[in-house]
């Protein structure tokens, strides 16, 4: 449980190419409306009075990130991330714990989810106060779930209600986290994002439901919609 002697820090993996926006420049470094999609993910952790510093973990070869005037912001730590996403959390949570924040808890938000608002990071918060296991923003999906068979025709329909589109931030314990994907490493455990290295460990993040505009920009089309979400 989250108290007030904790710090909370968040923890941002920008290590990643972005191969599928087509782009020379890494996705994170592509502007709208005259910001990096990155600076826009990092602004609200920045501004935020709970978050006391962030940790971003670039690209061993980045050339980007020392052009930004964000980079020298005092609250911002950078670290070398690692060949996948997990491995670059872990790294940055090794940094935290350097730092002394082994009894602090980290969220971890995704470099391209530019519209993120406070209401979000202010619900995570409250759920971390609630949930030994930590908190994940997510949206219940509003489509029909096909499960597919191996050549692409549908086996079943999933029942809607159970299913959740999960999103960043993800928030828990830094030594939680930290001993959990480690544990995946070992077992070889496919981590696709926090909250699965945390349930492989036989834990039950809370779920608290998130905005449909707080998108990934994953294909170029999306640049579009974060431009309209960040304006409104």
């Amino acid at each position: 449980m989250t108290e007030n002697k904790t710090k909370i820090w968040a923890l941002i993996p920008a290590a990643g190419i972005g191969s599928r926006m087509k782009s020379e420049l890494p996705k994170q470094y592509l502007e709208i409306d005259g910001k990096t999609i990155l600076e826009h993910s990092l602004s609200r952790f920045l501004e935020h009075p709970s978050i006391d510093k962030v940790v971003v973990a670039l690209h061993a070869n980045d050339n980007y990130w020392v052009k930004l005037k964000i980079a020298n912001h005092p609250k911002i730590i950078t670290i070398e991330g690692g060949a996948t996403r997990a491995e670059s959390v872990l790294n940055g949570l090794k940094a935290i714990q350097q730092q002394h924040g082994q009894d602090d808890w980290v969220m971890v938000h995704d470099a391209a989810r530019p519209c993120l608002d406070n209401a979000s990071i202010d619900a995570l918060i409250q759920a971390g106060k609630d949930s030994a296991h930590g908190a994940i923003l997510a949206y219940p999906s509003v489509d029909t779930v096909k499960l597919a068979n191996a050549n692409q025709t549908i086996d079943k329909t999933i029942n809607r209600e159970q299913i959740w589109l999960a999103q960043t931030p993800q928030y828990f314990p830094v030594n939680a986290l930290a001993e959990a994907i480690e544990a995946g490493f070992k077992q070889g455990i496919t981590i696709t994002d926090e909250a699965s290295a945390i349930e492989a460990q036989g834990m039950h993040p809370a779920l608290v439901i998130g905005t449909r505009k707080n998108i990934k920009v994953t294909e170029p089309e999306d640049m579009m919609l974060a431009s309209v979400w960040l304006v409104t």
